[in-house]
C-alpha cells in the first residue's frame, strides 16, 4: 500500500490524483483508494485540513494532488448580504461548517436546516457540488480556505 505522509507547502507536478470529500479530508489516518484505483493509506500530521488543490507525498516520492469530490450539498444564493449574514449566524450558532462565498453560502445537504433557510426567505438548492468549508478561526492558516 502506498503510505502518504506529508503535505508539500512548495509546487510540483501530481503523478496522481485522489477525490475525498470533506469528511474524509479532515482525517489524518484513513484507507483511501487513489483516483487510478491504486490503495493508499493517508499518514499526516493531525490537525490539517486537506483543501483542493493540496499536495501530498508519499514515503517513496508519488506525488498526490487532493481533489475536493463532489457531494450532496445545499447552496443558499442571494444578492442580499444581510440576508446571507443572518442565515450564516443561524448556520454557525447550530456549528454547520459552511462554505462562505460573496454570494452564496453551501453546506452539506439536511433538509432541516433547508427547512430553516427557507424560513428565513431564501431559497435553497440542492446540488452535487464540492465542498470547501471555511477551516474556522483557530485552524492553521497554512491549509485554509482562501478566497480569489
Amino acid at each position: 500500500m502506498i503510505r502518504i505522509t506529508e503535505i508539500l507547502e512548495s509546487k510540483a507536478s501530481p503523478s496522481a490524483t485522489l477525490s475525498l470529500p470533506i469528511n474524509s479530508r479532515v482525517k489524518s489516518r484513513i484507507k483511501v483508494t487513489l483516483d487510478d484505483g491504486r490503495e493508499a493509506g493517508l499518514f499526516l500530521p493531525r490537525g490539517k485540513i486537506l483543501r483542493n488543490g493540496d499536495l501530498v507525498v508519499s514515503e517513496e516520492g508519488l506525488v498526490v494532488e487532493i481533489k475536493a469530490a463532489p457531494e450532496l450539498v445545499s447552496t443558499v444564493s442571494s444578492n442580499n448580504p444581510h440576508a446571507l449574514a443572518v442565515a450564516s449566524y443561524h448556520l454557525g450558532n447550530r456549528h454547520v461548517p459552511l462554505q462562505v462565498e460573496a454570494t452564496w453560502l453551501r453546506y452539506l445537504h439536511d433538509h432541516v436546516l433547508d427547512d430553516m433557510v427557507k424560513g428565513l426567505g431564501l431559497s435553497v438548492k440542492t446540488e452535487t457540488a464540492p465542498f470547501e468549508p471555511e477551516a474556522g478561526a483557530y485552524q492553521s492558516s497554512a491549509n485554509g480556505h482562501h478566497h480569489h
